[in-house]
C-alpha cells in the first residue's frame, strides 16, 4: 500500500513476491495507464478472459489490470490462486478511498495478515504515513520507507515523524528500502532486483506471520 504515488510501492511489492521462501504472486490493482508492471516480466503470458493480463519473473506470477480503471468497482475479481501461493497486493489508490470503498480490495486489506505501507524519507512522505497509520489502525502494519538510513534522515524529515511512525520504529516495524540510482532513473523493468532492495524485503518479510490468515 503505497502513502502516495511514486514512492516504489510496485518494486517493493515485487521484491516481496521474489524475496518470499514460497511460490508468490503480484496482483497490480491499479489501472493500466499507471501499471509499474509493464516491463517487469521476463515472460509475458497473455490476457486471461478474467481481465487480468500476466506475466512471469522467474518464480514470480505478475498479474496486472489490461485496461484502464475509473474506480475500484472497476478492478476485476482476483484469480484463484494455488493454497501455497503468496499472493502481495499493490494497491494503486488513494487509501482512504479503498478503505471507504465497497470492494474486494478492501475486504482483502481487512483480512491480510500484513499491510505494507510504502513511503520515502522526506517531509511530506513521513505526513503521508502518519495519515496512512491513522487510518489503519488496529490493522497490522509494516512500515518501508525509501531513503538513507534511518540515523541520515534529514533533521526536518526526523522531526516530522509522527507518534505512530516512531511507535513503528521504536517497534522494530519500520525498515529502510536503500535508493538505488538505477532503478530512480530506468523504473521498473526486467532486470534482476539489486540485492540491498530484496534484503529489505526480506527483512519486512520476518514481520509478517504468513501462518496465520494464509496467502494474501
Amino acid at each position: 500500500m503505497r502513502c502516495a504515488g511514486a514512492y516504489g510501492a510496485t518494486t517493493f511489492a515485487l521484491a516481496l513476491a521474489t524475496a518470499a521462501d514460497t511460490d508468490a504472486r503480484v496482483v497490480e490493482c491499479s489501472s493500466a495507464t499507471t501499471s509499474g508492471l509493464a516491463a517487469a516480466s521476463t515472460a509475458e503470458l497473455g490476457a486471461h478472459p478474467s481481465g487480468w493480463v500476466q506475466g512471469s519473473r522467474g518464480d514470480v506470477l505478475l498479474q496486472r489490470t489490461g485496461v484502464a480503471l475509473a474506480s475500484l468497482h472497476d478492478v476485476p475479481s482476483p484469480m484463484p490462486a494455488e493454497k501455497s501461493t503468496l499472493t502481495v497486493l499493490d494497491v494503486g489508490w488513494e487509501l482512504g478511498q479503498v478503505l471507504n470503498t465497497p470492494s474486494w480490495v478492501a475486504a482483502q486489506l481487512s483480512q491480510a495478515a500484513a499491510v505494507i505501507v510504502v513511503t520515502c524519507a522526506t517531509v511530506p512522505g513521513l505526513r503521508h504515513l502518519e495519515g496512512a497509520l491513522a487510518l489503519l489502525d488496529g490493522t497490522p502494519t509494516v512500515v518501508a520507507v525509501l531513503g538513507p538510513p534511518r540515523k541520515r534522515w534529514p533533521k526536518p524529515v526526523q522531526h516530522t515523524a509522527g507518534a505512530l511512525t516512531r511507535a513503528a520504529d521504536h517497534a522494530g516495524r519500520l525498515v529502510v528500502i536503500p535508493w538505488d540510482p538505477r532503478l530512480a532513473v530506468a523504473g521498473l523493468d526486467s532486470t534482476p532486483l539489486p540485492a540491498t532492495l530484496l534484503d529489505a524485503a526480506a527483512a519486512v518479510l520476518q514481520h509478517v506471520d504468513l501462518r496465520t490468515k494464509g496467502s494474501r
